[in-house]
């Protein structure tokens, strides 16, 4: 449950660049006394991201205001957390390798002390630099952006600081599951076929994901889980063939776990009638 009056909430338009872009503060300007903590990006896990769908990982974190400045009076502050890729200061300057909030809310804990929700915005559209090369699979830091406004609604100073903290992107991957014959009688052979793909963020398509390992995974009729039966290496178009015997009806999917670059894939379930 949230506590706490909300203070401030900040939106980024879509296929727009961030606020902190727009007249962003550099990196070594003057101290602004606000501090930022607790930054949380989605729960802390990678952000997986395909070729089309616009992704918004959850982002959480505390504000602290220096001398002067009250969480009563939300339009003489700003400060958010941001990822980027190279120097700080060129990626907010110029949107590319910079992915910025698409709007979050602060909540008052009191004068000086609010804690934010929001989401951060990734568009692979390729009007948008976010994910435009497959290299963007990686590892990306953690910057924030931090403003101060004079009451007549001038800026009077903004930095931008730099975190030790970071976040993995990584390129969706999809698997498909047809097992056959069905129905088929027990004691005979079942096979399992599929497809895995990922996405490739420089054509944005599905391309062939091969010569990964691949589960095979079948859940009898009734039971709550699935169980991995056998494991193949997907071929290099990213086929995905395996045969098992017929011995109870239940349901085959194929489930990738992915790796540094990649998120997991499952397919579909696929159910077999044994007769």
């Amino acid at each position: 449950m949230k506590t706490g009056r909300r203070t401030v909430a900040v939106a980024a338009l879509a296929g727009a660049l961030a606020l902190s872009v727009l007249n962003a503060p550099a990196a070594s300007a003057a101290d602004t006394g606000i501090t930022v903590s607790d930054i949380v990006i989605n729960k802390g896990k990678p952000i997986v991201v395909g070729t089309s769908k616009v992704v918004e990982p959850p982002l959480s974190f505390n504000i602290a205001l220096p001398t002067g400045y009250s969480t009563a009076n939300p339009s003489r502050y700003d400060a958010y957390p941001f990822l980027y890729r190279g120097a700080i200061g060129s990626a907010a300057d110029t949107g590319e390798n910079f992915i910025h909030p698409a709007g979050y809310t602060c909540y008052e804990v009191d004068s000086k002390h609010a804690r934010c929700e929001g989401e951060l915005y990734i568009d692979p559209d390729p009007t948008q630099e976010h994910v435009d090369s497959n290299s963007d699979a990686t590892t990306w830091k953690v910057g924030v952006s931090l403003r101060l406004w004079k009451a007549d609604g001038g800026l009077k100073t903004g930095e931008l600081e730099t975190r030790s903290k970071t976040a993995q992107l990584k390129r969706a991957a999809r698997a498909t599951a047809n097992a056959t014959p069905e129905p088929v009688t027990k004691g005979r052979t079942i096979t399992v076929t599929g497809k895995l793909t990922r996405a490739n963020w420089s054509t944005k398509t599905y391309g062939a994901y091969g010569g990964r390992t691949v589960s095979l995974q079948f859940r009898a009729k009734g039971a709550d889980t699935f169980q991995t039966v056998k494991k193949v290496t997907s071929s290099s178009t990213g086929g995905l063939k395996a045969s098992v015997t017929a011995s109870t009806d239940g349901s085959f999917r194929w489930v990738y776990y992915g790796n540094s670059t990649t998120g997991v894939a499952t397919s579909a379930a696929d159910y077999v009638d044994v007769r």
